[in-house]
């Protein structure tokens, strides 16, 4: 298997003007993105980054970034990811405390006086990248911070989480993981690099941002298997649509989010009948909504179970597993890719019996050990008699009331089961009494009417225990979401006070 930083290496035996990407109607060239990755690498070797220099990307979902992409890790270096969904501060305050020794951003970000006044201040050397352009902003002629050394299990990239219920985590996945992730890929597919000229055979679609896990691994999977694809700048349902339609795409990603918002868009059945699957993940798959996507386009929803902290993906289903098992163990995530064990533990970590809820613990050369430890994870989940994982909530959202554990997804389901529902949202408010209490956000379906609070308090308490039932459901326009298409429960919280205070 050629691994991936070999693979971005015989990009260079591809023909300049085979088409590598495409984003709305235009097509960039592999001469296009070769002669900016080149200008990239020697601007960083001209300031001394080499094997293992950390430099940070602000990933927009553009051609840049892709060749940013492949001139940091084409070289062995370290790529830092930054988000530029957030306010300008936040990126700011992310590249700094992440100490790269070399920033990347697009132009229009160095024009805030905040963000270049600080990586000035830092000592980051910094680089405006808009088309072939690219322009030193900060820093001098060559990096003064100096980069961490790790010769044992050196990283390839360091992906903040998207930080949905606190803030951003830095997560540092490193070549091996990268590896083992795409080898289990194409163990789970049964496919891999096949033999043809760079760039052609069937496209590839990422419409995940490339700053979230999914997007980036989209593009590094592209990349390796020297496969042209359309990248999105951002998931709209005309985008994906014509994207599937113009390329006759045989399986494509879909978050529950954006699967929703198709269904919405009541998407002609033809624009859609070259699919033979769609993969969904990110958060949160309703068995419910997986069927009424198949039964609308007679196309099988493939959820898979993954983490930022795995590289992507560790378990899943496939259209044969869908085919014998879906309608026994709907509301699975498929079971472990191969070479991956899994297993649920109490608090003190025994092992707990099948069908037994507890943390999920994972075995894999995908996580960060990478031995052949077991790694706990923040989910609750357990496994039937025939392998199938389950995810039952998250152990640290879990909402203690009066003593009794609460689960924000249980209640979430019981409020989307109601026809006027589109999705919610759940958290704990602290309360001096019961120490917390659950507090529910909803977003209605386009075109419902509203619904009053009572009504929905009474049609979840059909569903619920009484200590389940929210204490205050909002209705809001539209859920905030992070890149990935979760709900961003910082935003949401903000949302909540002003309503609140509107309301006062």
């Amino acid at each position: 298997m050629t691994g991936i930083r070999e693979a971005l290496g015989l990009l260079w035996s591809a023909s300049d003007d085979a088409k590598m990407v495409q984003q709305g109607a235009t097509w960039h060239t592999w001469g296009d993105i070769r002669v900016l990755a080149e200008k990239i690498d020697a601007e960083l070797a001209r300031v001394g980054c080499s094997e293992g220099s950390r430099i940070g990307v602000v990933l927009v979902n553009r051609m840049e970034s892709v060749a940013s992409l492949i001139a940091i890790l084409g070289k062995g270096r370290t790529i830092i990811t930054l988000n530029p969904m957030q306010p300008t501060a936040r990126v700011t305050a992310d590249a700094v405390a992440s100490r790269p020794q070399v920033v990347l951003a697009p132009r229009s970000l160095w024009e805030e006086g905040e963000f270049e006044f600080a990586l000035a201040e830092a000592g980051i050397v910094g680089f405006a990248v808009d088309g072939i352009d690219l322009d030193q902003r900060t820093g001098g002629p060559e990096v003064t911070i100096e980069a961490p050394k790790n010769e044992k299990d050196p990283v390839a990239v360091e992906m903040f989480t998207s930080g949905t219920t606190g803030p951003p985590k830095r997560i540092p996945l490193t070549w091996r993981q990268l590896e083992a992730a795409l080898d289990a890929v194409h163990g789970h597919t049964g496919k891999g690099r096949e033999e043809r000229e760079p760039f052609t055979g069937r496209v590839g679609l990422v419409s995940l941002a490339m700053v979230h896990i999914g997007g980036l691994w989209g593009v590094i999977q592209a990349l390796a298997e020297a496969r042209p694809f359309v990248l999105l700048l951002r998931f709209t349902v005309e985008g994906w649509v014509d994207a599937v339609y113009e390329h006759q795409l045989r399986v494509a990603g879909l978050p529950p989010a954006a699967m929703r918002s198709v269904l919405n868009a009541d998407v002609p059945k033809e624009k859609l009948s070259s699919l033979r699957a769609v993969t969904a993940g990110t958060t949160f798959v309703s068995p419910d909504l997986a069927d009424e996507f198949t039964e609308r386009y007679g196309i099988p929803v493939m959820v898979m179970y993954g983490a930022t902290e795995f590289g992507g993906a560790v378990a899943g289903w496939t259209k044969p597993l869908i085919g014998e098992w879906w309608a026994r163990k709907r509301g699975s995530v498929g079971r472990p890719f191969p070479g991956v064990k899994m297993r649920a533990v109490n608090e003190n970590g025994d092992v707990l019996p099948v069908g037994v809820t507890g943390r999920l613990e994972v075995c894999s050369s995908q996580t960060g050990t990478g031995t052949n430890e077991w790694v706990r994870t923040s989910d609750l989940a357990h496994l039937d008699e025939d392998g199938f994982l389950y995810i039952d909530g998250r152990a640290d959202d879990a909402i203690i009331r009066g003593g009794f554990k609460v689960q924000p997804e249980t209640v979430c389901n019981a409020l989307r089961a109601h026809s006027a529902v589109l999705d919610a949202s759940v958290y704990g408010r602290a309360d001096e009494r019961l120490g917390q209490v659950p507090v529910a956000v909803i977003e209605l379906v386009e075109g419902a009417e509203p619904v009053d609070e009572a009504e929905l308090k009474a049609f979840v308490r059909n569903q619920l225990t009484g200590y389940e039932v929210p204490v205050t459901i909002h209705t809001v326009d539209a859920l905030p979401r992070s890149v990935s298409l979760k709900v961003d429960r910082r935003r949401l919280l903000e949302m909540v006070a002003e309503l609140e205070s509107t309301r006062v």
